[in-house]
């Protein structure tokens, strides 16, 4: 894993428990380089699915408080891991999901700093007052390239390449109504159905060009469910979570957040979930992916760093806020003014 904690260490410090180290750089993330055939995008620095299991594994045995459930396999037989920390059923509980778009991979090296994070003394006391899953790496077939069709046309070099569909060519965040793939279908039965969560954050990444105010780039953008079945106290507690973020992120100087512009659709895991469960969810996508056709959607890795480090924010922050029951002081009027992001090319 140490190819990992090198791209965060020369990229940018990380902000956790409310201390940070000031970046000079201002919206870092939004201003990092787009790829455009010149920057390097190398998958090799990413951690593969087996050195993501070796490092849970590793956790596991460090950490008293950790827990580590496998609940169920990809369509490739590769086991899906679930993180657990639940020290008292009757607290709050909220669920981190990762990848479930295999070239989506920041947040899961994120997810996996958090992870370790929460093994050490700066969370004392976090932990007794809230309950955590983290669900790293739902389409490790994707994230490993082991699919069922051809995938010449990716941009990024290095070991393998990422795609966003399962082995199957399925896009697993269009699955949460039929549940037809094993992965979500793993999710749904052994996680969502299982234990009782009032939170969850689905992270994900977009294109490297999205922009709010005419030409700003924005580092992420976040979105609560927007289908007219959700309950509406489920929505008011989306946003008051979407809050916590966006407090968090446009507060370092180098984040610069927008509303994503997402459909109704209940197949989608932020309004499927929401209406299914009555489970407040935030949809963050972060800015760029790993991997892609696409040039517009790739992002040089001279950004990785502020993508994790923004992950690993965010992350915090939300299990804080749940903890301490700050987040239902939420002031949720933010939404209103946030600008809506669009793509650039089109402006």
């Amino acid at each position: 894993m140490n190819k990992r904690l090198l791209t965060l260490s020369l990229t940018g410090a990380i902000v956790l428990g409310g201390t940070s180290i000031a970046s000079p750089v201002v919206n870092a993330v939004g201003n990092g380089p787009n790829y455009g055939g010149n920057e390097t995008v190398n998958t090799s620095i990413l951690s593969t699915y087996q050195e993501l299991v070796d490092y849970l594994k590793k956790q596991e045995a460090k950490q008293e408080k950790m827990e580590l459930e496998v609940i169920g396999q990809t369509v490739k037989g590769r086991d899906i891991h679930l993180v657990k920390y639940i020290s008292n059923p009757e607290n709050p509980t909220i669920l981190y999901v990762t990848q479930q778009h295999g070239n989506e991979q920041l947040t899961t090296e994120g997810a996996l700093e958090f992870i370790k994070h929460l093994g050490t003394g700066k969370t004392k006391g976090v932990l007794d007052n809230v309950n955590v899953l983290v669900l790293p790496m739902l389409n490790a077939d994707g994230a490993m390239g082991d699919v069922d069709f051809p995938l010449d046309d990716y941009i990024a070099s290095g070991d393998r390449h990422l795609t966003r569909y399962n082995a199957t060519g399925t896009d697993l965040n269009r699955d949460h109504i039929d549940k037809i793939q094993p992965e979500t279908q793993a999710l749904h039965e052994n996680v969502l159905q299982k234990y009782d969560i009032d939170y969850m954050i689905d992270l994900h990444h977009q294109g490297a060009d999205r922009v709010i105010n005419g030409d700003e780039l924005v580092s992420g953008s976040i979105l609560y469910p927007t289908t007219p079945n959700v309950d509406p106290e489920v929505v008011h507690k989306s946003k008051q979570l979407g809050a916590v973020v966006y407090n968090e992120i446009n507060s370092t100087g180098w984040g610069n957040i927008g509303k994503y512009q997402g459909g109704s659709a209940e197949t989608i895991a932020r309004n499927g979930i929401a209406v299914q469960y009555d489970i407040a969810t935030l949809l963050f996508e972060m800015r760029g992916m790993s991997d892609h056709s696409n040039e517009s959607s790739v992002l040089g890795q001279k950004s990785n760093g502020y993508l994790i480090k923004q992950t690993i924010n965010t992350l915090d922050s939300t299990l804080r806020a749940v903890a301490n029951g700050s987040v239902n002081e939420q002031d949720v009027s933010f939404w209103d003014a946030l600008p809506e992001q669009t793509s650039k090319d089109t402006e």
